[in-house]
């Protein structure tokens, strides 16, 4: 479903401020796999996230979505096969406008033809829209004309996820999208995912700052360094492995201990 091959990307080049974010990164994802990524500060988690997105395009190497060279695309067509929520709940939704206006605009932009400019939401898109919000479980069904807000951050996260796979992307992109939750929400969250995800058979690429939820979550664990992979875990190899496992792994791969408090406090 995707393949990176050699991408890399320098900011600010020939500057003080020279910066090389992604070095000669290579990924092969199988359709339906889920991919959870853990790397300090710096390491190009999210540098890799906006590579795929298409929000720069990269000095070198090549993206190929579902057999389709993207490398180039701009970020607008790729939106309409990629899904993705960021770790701030602001994001992925308009606050001024209703739950129903957002999961419309989120159904038309991916759902409907690309020439279907003055396409209208009917009334069995409506009742689709309620039966999906009433899967998060939240009451939102009942909310539908209600500015998305009034909501809490928790609510929009889950939203935006529903906003995010409402027409299944090709790839679903979470950047460590339960990081500004409290604990109770983000589990919500985190579950909530999984059945989505599960139930969609969606390909998935998920940043997280919590090891075991890197272990845990998904089939497959990658760990980022200094804008490489460094470590690529799956199948019986990453069965069974703990957090410390996981350190000695990355301490091999990279060369040195994984320093990021967040990290290792989560």
């Amino acid at each position: 479903m995707l393949d990176l091959l050699n991408i890399s990307k320098t900011f600010n080049p020939g500057t003080v401020n020279e910066k090389k974010a992604l070095d000669r990164v290579s990924l092969h994802l199988d359709k339906g796999e889920f991919v959870t990524i853990v790397g300090s500060n710096g390491a190009g988690k999210s540098t890799l996230f906006h590579a795929i997105a298409g929000a720069f395009y990269v000095d070198e190497g090549s993206i190929d979505l579902d057999g389709e060279d993207i490398t180039f695309q701009p970020e607008y067509r790729r939106s309409r096969e990629l899904g993705r929520l960021f770790q701030d709940p602001m994001k992925g939704t308009a606050p001024h406008m209703t739950i129903e206006e957002n999961l419309s605009l989120a159904y038309l932009r991916a759902g409907k033809p690309r020439n279907a400019y003055f396409s209208r939401i009917t009334k069995k898109d409506k009742e689709f829209f309620r039966q999906q919000l009433s899967l998060l479980g939240m009451g939102l069904e009942d909310r539908m004309r209600q500015p998305v807000g009034l909501l809490s951050g928790g609510q929009r996260q889950a939203l935006t996820l529903l906003m995010a796979t409402l027409v299944p992307p090709k790839l679903l992109l979470l950047d460590e999208h339960t990081a500004a939750l409290d604990p109770a929400t983000a589990e919500k969250v985190l579950s909530l995912t999984q059945d989505i995800v599960a139930r969609q058979n969606i390909t998935c690429l998920m940043v997280t700052h919590n090891m075991k939820h890197a272990l845990d979550l998904g089939t497959r664990t990658l760990m980022m360094d200094a804008g490489r992979i460094v470590l690529d875990l799956s199948g019986e190899e990453r069965k069974g492995l703990t957090v410390e496992d996981l350190l000695s792994r990355f301490r091999a791969g990279a060369g040195k201990d994984l320093d990021n408090d967040r990290i290792l406090l989560s």
